[in-house]
């Protein structure tokens, strides 16, 4: 069991990572005068499928890599994780990801110059839905996140034997999936550290003629999120116990 210290070393280094490769591609995407701009939705789902590759691989060790308090509930919902390491998760997870869309911020400074739209300034730090609906976008990100709860627990079950070696590259294969099969109606979040530390970090930073963080929606990615990560885990306990 990692000490808490690991936890919050681990989810700051490891969340940081992973926005800044992930909201990397969102910004290599869209912003003007990037040689990856226009390259598509397909580009922006292979991008953050490695982005949590890399960063589990790269951190794992030190804290098991919940990069996500959708995750971290989940697995306070199984039991495998304490409520006194919650704080060091939720914390390492928020700080890490406002570092990475600081320095997402950084390195494309220049092209958030070079773009005038607004919206695609702030859909390189936090989500928006393509059709606001607070019902059914409440039930994209809740439905998303159950997904990649169930996903994550039935992947580092024992008996699939997976967690050393080849849990990193399915977890991310699951979020590839999850992206391409499910993210275009609130360019899935399913995790609220990812959507509220960046959305702060663009109400904040001297972003270049930029627009309100649309705080009004900033809820829904925070809240929908933690309740599906719970449920997944739930749902998933219910299954294992049926199985018995």
């Amino acid at each position: 069991m990692p000490t808490n210290e690991a936890i919050l070393v681990g989810e700051i280094f490891g969340t940081a990572i992973l926005i800044l490769l992930g909201n990397g591609v969102v910004a290599n995407v869209v912003l003007n005068k990037s040689k990856a701009q226009d390259s598509g939705w397909i580009v922006i789902t292979t991008g953050w499928g490695l982005a949590v590759t890399m960063a589990v691989f790269i951190t794992g060790w030190m804290s098991g890599a919940h990069l996500n308090p959708a995750v971290t509930a989940a697995l306070y919902t199984t039991g495998a994780v304490t409520k006194a390491q919650l704080p060091y998760y939720f914390l390492g997870e928020f700080i890490g990801a406002f570092i990475g869309a600081c320095l997402v911020f950084l390195f494309f400074y220049p092209h958030f110059k070079e773009t005038e739209d607004k919206d695609l300034k702030l859909a390189c730090f936090s989500t928006g839905p393509a059709i606001p609906n607070t019902l059914f976008n409440f039930l994209s990100e809740l439905i998303g996140t159950a997904m990649l709860c169930i996903g994550v627990l039935g992947i580092f079950h024992a008996n699939n034997g997976l967690a050393s070696g080849v849990g990193p590259i399915a977890v991310g294969l699951l979020v590839f999936s999850i992206g391409l099969s499910l993210g275009g109606t609130t360019g899935y979040a399913i995790n609220p550290a990812r959507d509220l530390a960046p959305r702060l970090a663009h109400f904040l930073l001297p972003i270049p003629n930029k627009r309100d963080s649309d705080w009004s929606y900033a809820w829904i990615p925070v809240v929908a999120p933690l309740l599906g990560g719970v449920l997944g885990a739930l749902l998933y306990t219910y299954i294992l116990t049926f199985m018995k």
